[in-house]
């Protein structure tokens, strides 16, 4: 942890991020082989959800297409930016409800959007 934030590598291992990072290259972004890369697949519901809190840069309870767009950085300092159309595919995926952003309400857990995208990548039926 740095200071009271947690960061990424408190709960993945750094060499798995890197290697996923390195994977992707602009306009090849496939957010299910991603986090099964970094390990998320196998992550228990309470880790899936403090991923997100490190994703989520604003504290809003949802991460919104603006933060989607940066969300390689929440993993590293040096990850890209997401192009205009992953971050569009990425949210299409993600967004259940079409509101234009990922997020947890009162009866909806983050770990299901993120087992959604692990389980369905990126296409929508």
């Amino acid at each position: 942890m740095t200071g009271n934030k947690m960061v990424m590598t408190d709960l993945l291992k750094p060499e798995e991020i890197k290697k996923a990072l390195d994977a992707f290259a602009a306009e090849t972004f496939d957010p299910k082989k991603f986090f099964e890369m970094v390990g998320m697949k196998a992550m228990s519901a309470e880790n899936v959800k403090k991923v997100f809190q490190v994703l989520d840069v604003d504290g809003s309870g949802f991460i919104e297409e603006e933060e989607l767009k940066f969300v390689l950085k929440g993993f590293s300092k040096d990850g890209r930016d997401l192009t205009d159309a992953e971050t569009k595919a990425f949210l299409t995926a993600a967004d259940k409800d079409g509101d234009g952003k990922i997020g947890i309400d009162g009866k909806r857990k983050v770990s299901k959007c993120i087992r959604f995208i692990l389980q369905k990548g990126t296409k929508r039926r």
